[in-house]
């Protein structure tokens, strides 16, 4: 007989408190319970336990031998769970967090394609630039841009790599000319992002060394990439932003790519989550799914 069915009639007998109670519960018969509980004892040349016509009980060594049965049944329930949840349709909440802009224009989408896929699947999302500890947040997974601060045990994988432009409209170009060089930026005003009180530097690639940093002279502020996109249509300076963002009004003509020849610094888009002993196959969708999607909504 095989000794995990023979371990699960064992324990059912012994919550039971009968071999009866055991087939009734199982669908066996009287008889086959005792010949399971009775081929463990052969197995193992011991007595499980005593049982009379009014009762059973066990011996001190079954005693400890169910307390054992117990945890292997239930690592073996476990262990089928979890082929279930690694095989079968993913399930349940994904919580995500995620920074506005790149969240709402590029992530989301990629999540909702997921969620028509998998009719199970819920979605959790939460738009927000501020830093979310995965730890504290309760949440399955964070993406975040940009360089990342070492977190024990939070693992990181990049989803994508956005490519940052400098970009004007026509009729500015016109009436201030086009920049030709990073150095000729410092000539023109910008829109430029800040948040936190902090202007966020423009960065150039530079060959065996760290980026250019260019802070442009700049009269307007904001802390919304649309806003700034906006804004550089209308006229009002340079914007230096990702090209996702920029390029149906680059392809319409509305905005205009400068300094075609410098290489665009790469800004980094990473998918995060805790380190766990095994992924949950929800999260593990999720993540490839991004990292598949992603890179070819970057041009």
């Amino acid at each position: 007989m095989d000794s995990l069915t023979s371990m699960a009639v064992f324990v059912k007998s012994v919550d039971l408190g009968s071999f009866a109670a055991a087939a009734d519960a199982l669908g066996l018969s009287g008889p086959m319970v005792g010949k399971h509980v009775r081929a463990l004892e052969t197995r193992l040349g011991a007595r499980l336990l005593i049982r009379t016509t009014r009762r059973q009980s066990l011996t001190d060594f079954g005693q400890a031998y169910y307390e054992r049965c117990k945890v292997v049944l239930a690592e073996v329930e476990a262990a089928d769970a979890l082929a279930a949840d690694q095989l079968g349709e993913p399930r349940g909440k994904l919580r995500v967090t995620m920074p506005v802009h790149f969240g709402r224009h590029c992530v989301a989408p990629v999540l909702l394609r997921l969620a028509q896929q998998y009719p199970a699947l819920e979605l959790d999302l939460s738009f927000n630039d501020r830093f979310v500890d995965l730890a504290e947040g309760d949440y399955d997974i964070a993406i975040r841009t940009g360089d990342l601060a070492d977190k024990a045990g939070v693992i990181a994988r990049r989803v994508a790599r956005q490519r940052m432009i400098v970009c004007a409209s026509p009729a500015y170009l016109k009436t201030h000319g086009q920049p030709a060089t990073v150095a000729a930026l410092g000539q023109h005003q910008a829109i430029v992002y800040r948040r936190s009180g902090r202007v966020s530097p423009w960065l150039f690639p530079k060959d065996g060394h760290p980026p250019e940093e260019i802070v442009p002279a700049n009269r307007v502020r904001m802390d919304d990439l649309d806003a700034i996109a906006d804004a550089a249509t209308l006229g009002m300076g340079l914007a230096w932003l990702p090209s996702w963002l920029i390029s149906d009004r680059l392809r319409m003509g509305a905005l205009v790519a400068l300094l075609p020849d410098r290489p665009a610094f790469l800004y980094d888009a990473y998918a995060l989550w805790l380190r766990t002993p095994q992924l949950p196959r929800k999260v593990r969708l999720a993540v490839d799914a991004l990292a598949e999607a992603l890179p070819a909504m970057m041009t």
